[in-house]
């Protein structure tokens, strides 16, 4: 059965259809505002996945080609191979707020795949795409606690706008993504030039306001067309012996959930583990695996507890409190810019390398191919974590991270004018418990002024927490990597002295106030301008020089119309300045000049040369040029490269001349004196002035 639901938004109509296509999945709906449509598709298999205990879920997001009129670039001219960061970056959106609202022990392999079908270029797909997947499981028979949506919030002029487009979205200073069910936001991912903490609480509870007609309208599509849900196998238990279980390893989890040291507090579990599976274990799997689980869960409690009650962090630090910092730069000789930052047991090493303009970086999307100057990678090795696995390619994770951090960063690195290089960050993280993605971002400021790069302020990142129940709430400052797995909430901020730059934020719990959001901001403010003062009494401001191993980049700008001399016949001109100066030049069609070399020395050859060929005729200097043409009323003289004048026939000697080849042939050399340069660029030249004067002087 066909079902069509619409709804208004922001002057526009948003269109969710379900029953017409890919019927023979679980659920489908296809989203549409403006011309821009996605097709959302949910399956999931009839039979459970045997000795897993998490959620198989997996979400795939595709931007594909013919949706922009595109014929992708590849070898094999079609939409294949890994996906691009934008489709990577927006699949995690999608599944992050979906991911908490499937049952414990739902163990079937479920896959939810976005395909952004058609394309307006106006109107993004990623937050139509959450929409629709949680449309499609609506209607499913996949159990599901939604519905949910999302909607992206900008700020633009001042004024909150739903769902703004493309265009407007280049003036805003707000640029959020916003996930929620009825009561709650679950999800927020985006960033700000230098936001107030009170107007990033706005946005993000705007955007919940404006996702609400939208679980009306997916509420309408389940009622007409849903299917029934399917029954979840139940669990059963054997409380008796989770009672034994817990009765035994509550004194061991004690100790556990009180040391400090991540590898100490590790050792300690797997030892407390291993006294449970031998005394209650025995050879049974089953009973293993549950004691596993319920030690898990007991951990779980009883951190929460001792945060809660006892007011006690695993490390003993006050809720408020950051780890000890240490900031060093410049720790490696013949990198461009290096920092090494350590905020306790997280460490990142951050490498900054500058290029030149030919080494920005390519993005082909639906939308059209453009340049990246500034590009960050994060690397999360298996020796971060002290573990000895393959060591692979960059997964969703890395590439969720580098976004983020290069999402922080962006509001504070210079524009092309300023800073001709193109700049490429990479964060190698040498341990990890807790944030690395918020080392990333501190580092890379480091490294950024250690590298010479004229970044307008230092950031800093820092993630918080969440542990609530019915009666109480803390909000933690600098989470540990056991605080984010057993709380409620990850809520990464970055920001300057001045403002917010980026935030990431994932909800566990029902609901979020707005009090206890701008508690959490409040606290990330705080320890933002701590970790800055560590930060800038390492390096105060970028230095003055790139390094010396940097390349050297030189921008200079030409008349429109000597672009043609300096490329030269079949680019042979330009091709031989590279040749002979070993620099790389490009002009653009503006006249854009753009030297690139490895070395000063390299660099000011090819400017000379370039100089030599662009320069313009100065009234009253003289200059050896070439007859190129003879005419009846006096003869053409190049002076320059393709810069020619005219030397009158009155001009070509003291005396009368009847004929101009009485005195000049083509091919001749001449010294000839410029008498004058009219406004349209003509050249008047004269022999006879130049009669007598001495050829050393020629310009």
């Amino acid at each position: 059965m066909i079902q069509n639901c619409s709804m208004e938004l922001d002057g526009r109509k948003l269109y969710v259809e379900t029953g017409r296509i890919a019927r023979q999945a679980s659920g489908s709906a296809v989203v549409t505002l403006g011309e821009t449509a996605v097709l959302v598709t949910a399956v999931s298999t009839n039979e459970v996945r045997e000795g897993i205990d998490f959620l198989p879920l997996t979400v795939e997001y595709q931007e594909m080609s013919y949706a922009g009129g595109r014929i992708p670039g590849n070898f094999f001219r079609r939409d294949m191979g890994r996906p691009s960061e934008k489709e990577t970056l927006t699949a995690r959106l999608i599944d992050r707020p979906l991911r908490p609202l499937f049952p414990d022990n739902y163990h079937f392999e479920t896959q939810v795949i976005a395909s952004v079908l058609s394309t307006d270029k106006e109107n993004e797909g990623d937050v139509l795409a959450i929409l629709g997947a949680s449309a499609a499981l609506e209607v499913s028979d996949i159990p599901f606690k939604g519905p949910i949506a999302g909607v992206r919030v900008g700020r633009i002029d001042g004024k909150l706008v739903a769902n703004p487009t493309v265009s407007q979205l280049e003036n805003a200073d707000i640029n959020l993504i916003v996930a929620g069910n009825r009561n709650a936001v679950v999800m927020v991912e985006g960033g700000g030039k230098f936001v107030s903490e009170a107007d990033m609480i706005d946005a993000i509870f705007f955007g919940h306001e404006a996702l609400q007609p939208m679980l009306d309208l997916q509420e309408d599509l389940k009622k007409t067309v849903g299917k029934e849900k399917r029954m979840v196998p139940a669990v059963s238990l054997d409380e008796g012996f989770l009672a034994q279980i817990t009765q035994t390893a509550t004194p061991l989890m004690r100790e556990v959930i009180t040391i400090a040291d991540k590898l100490d507090r590790q050792k300690k579990r797997e030892e407390a583990q291993q006294a449970v599976l031998e005394q209650l274990g025995g050879e049974n799997e089953e009973r293993r695996a549950t004691i596993k689980d319920t030690l898990h869960d007991l951990e779980r409690e009883m951190v929460r507890k001792m945060i809660l009650k006892d007011n006690r962090r695993i490390d003993g630090r006050s809720f408020t409190e950051v780890r000890p910092i240490e900031c060093v730069v410049g720790i490696l000789p013949r990198v461009h810019g290096s920092a090494l930052f350590t905020r306790g047991e997280t460490q990142a090493m951050v490498l900054t390398t500058l290029g030149t303009e030919f080494d920005e970086q390519k993005i082909e999307s639906i939308y059209g191919d453009r340049f990246r100057s500034f590009i960050l990678h994060y690397n999360f090795p298996p020796y971060s974590v002290g573990e000895a696995k393959r060591l692979g390619g960059p997964g969703r994770r890395e590439i969720g991270h580098g976004a983020l951090a290069r999402r922080a960063l962006i509001p504070v690195m210079p524009n092309k004018d300023e800073f001709a290089y193109c700049t490429r960050v990479v964060s190698e993280i040498m341990e990890s418990n807790g944030s690395s993605s918020m080392a990333t971002v501190c580092g890379a400021s480091l490294s950024l002024m250690d590298a010479g790069v004229p970044i307008k302020e230092p950031v800093a990142g820092v993630a918080m927490g969440l542990v609530s129940d019915n009666d109480n709430i803390a909000v933690l400052t600098d989470i540990l990597g056991d605080e984010d797995h057993y709380g409620d909430m990850d809520f990464k901020v970055t920001g300057t002295r001045d403002g917010i730059t980026a935030l990431q934020m994932d909800i566990k719990m029902d609901g979020i106030t707005s009090g206890i959001l701008g508690k959490a901001l409040e606290q990330a403010r705080e320890a933002r301008l701590f970790i800055l003062e560590k930060m800038n009494a390492a390096i105060p401001r970028p230095r003055k020089q790139v390094s010396q191993y940097a390349p050297v980049v030189i921008r200079m700008e030409i008349k429109t119309e000597k672009i043609r001399s300096l490329i030269g016949p079949g680019g042979k001109t330009i091709k031989q300045i590279t040749a002979d100066s070993g620099a790389r030049v490009e002009v653009d069609d503006d006249g854009n000049v753009v030297i690139a070399a490895a070395d000063q020395e390299s660099a000011d050859a090819a400017m000379e040369m370039i100089n030599e060929i662009v320069k313009e005729a100065e009234i009253g200097k003289l200059y050896m040029g070439k007859v190129r043409k003879i005419m009846d009323f006096g003869a053409f003289v190049e002076i320059l490269p393709g810069t020619d004048g005219l030397v009158h026939i009155s001009q070509l000697d003291r005396g009368r001349v009847e004929k101009v080849t009485d005195i000049l042939k083509e091919g001749d050399e001449v010294l000839v004196k410029v008498l004058d340069v009219d406004d349209h660029g003509k050249i008047r030249l004269s022999r006879k002035a130049a009669l007598g004067e001495n050829p050393d002087d020629v310009s």
